[in-house]
């Protein structure tokens, strides 16, 4: 695995302003970056990074078996006890579900480390599925990179194909599509995620979270007063739950993606489950609950996560007591877990971190981002890869 110094391409920025690639540049720094692209081996994409992805994908639907016959773990993974039901009724229905993200301590030697599961609301999938396979295909055309030059990068494809499926799954539906205002990425991956729909032949609606409404049915409605039946939000599970309407939840006939069950894979708590019930795997690092701590080994490094928490925020690393790094963020009331301190091979000053994607139970492809501080953000630069 390298860091492999290279040209940008000449007017990319143009391209990407056509392509509705708006979020390639944040608060003035550089989130997309293509002065670099990091450089793996079949072996590597195959045996450390796909196979691992898929296991350890199984391994966590076994964790959600295991939590949802068990109202103590339940309470553990600080899921509000009026919402138990929704959420098992989605997994006792088999409530399809479209993608998710793995993160993965990774440097081109040894085995992959699970760092945790993004199995609700995943961004960056616009840059890994259509934007890095342009690069990779239009420097190939100018023999920039070399000719045999690919990429582990089937995303966009399986999740096509996929929407195929969920639409045969959900027939005669239109399918409403949401995020927050004020959220360039967020509206360009759900953007994204809509014109994959579309290609898959589903009709398609987008609505802001904030102009979501209900009518007198208790159903949920778009700003048109047209009745949504079936919703991909890029919301958290946990934020539904809090909402006014939280409390009506499950009683339309109404479809999500993702499914509410996947409030448990998105859950910090997944990580001491995971080391519980599968020990010394080695794509795992030990984690456990705050009132376990304590089994952390001695002079062992400790990653400090809120139960719930996004784009790396309210993260705290240690060893021996003494801080190494700390993220603000507005999560932590819930409680915290502490798992084991992996930390991100640097390439140069920079510290990287493997995203592995999966569309429903199969590996798709790869993002790779990079920071100068030990802790990945929303901010952290993304940059393209190859297999050679």
């Amino acid at each position: 695995m390298f860091r492999i110094p290279i040209a940008p391409r000449p007017d990319w920025e143009r391209t990407a302003h056509n392509l509705g690639f708006k979020f390639h540049t944040l608060y003035g720094e550089p989130y997309w970056d293509e002065t670099a692209y990091y450089q793996f081996t079949l072996e590597q994409i195959e045996k450390d990074l796909e196979g691992p992805t898929e296991e350890i994908h199984l391994m966590c639907m076994e964790v959600v078996r295991e939590v949802l016959a068990d109202d103590e773990l339940m309470q553990r993974f600080c899921l509000p006890e009026s919402q138990w039901d929704f959420i098992r009724t989605s997994w006792e229905n088999g409530d399809p579900s479209l993608y998710s993200r793995l993160d993965f301590a990774y440097g081109g030697k040894g085995a992959a480390k699970l760092l945790e599961n993004n199995a609700d609301t995943p961004t960056s999938l616009y840059e890994t599925g259509f934007w890095q396979w342009l690069w990779l295909s239009e420097n190939v055309n100018q023999l920039v990179l070399p000719l045999a030059s690919d990429q582990f990068n089937s995303l966009q494809e399986k999740l096509v194909n996929r929407f195929r499926e969920l639409a045969i799954l959900t027939p005669d539906r239109c399918l409403h599509f949401a995020c927050c205002k004020d959220t360039e990425e967020d509206r360009g991956t759900v953007q994204y995620l809509q014109d994959c729909a579309d290609e898959a032949g589903i009709e398609t609606r987008f609505v802001y979270v904030e102009d979501i409404g209900m009518d007198a049915d208790c159903r949920f409605a778009d700003n048109q007063n047209e009745i949504i039946d079936w919703a991909f939000k890029l919301y958290p599970w946990e934020f539904m739950f809090e909402e006014e309407y939280g409390q009506y939840l499950g009683r339309q006939n109404l479809r999500w993606i993702e499914p509410p069950w996947k409030a448990i894979l998105s859950n910090k708590a997944l990580l001491p489950m995971l080391w519980k019930m599968f020990p010394n795997h080695p794509n795992l690092l030990p984690a456990y609950f705050e009132d376990e701590r304590h089994k952390l080994e001695p002079g062992v490094g400790v990653v400090k996560k809120p139960i719930f928490s996004r784009e790396g925020a309210n993260i705290s690393i240690t060893r021996n007591d003494r801080p190494l790094a700390t993220s603000d963020g507005a999560y932590g009331e819930e409680g915290f877990i502490y798992q084991a301190f992996e930390p991100l091979p640097k390439f140069g000053n920079n510290h990287t971190l493997i995203g592995s994607w999966l569309v429903d139970d199969q590996a798709a492809g790869i993002s790779v981002r990079e920071d100068s501080n030990m802790i990945t953000q929303d901010l952290s630069r993304y940059l393209p890869h190859i297999i050679l």
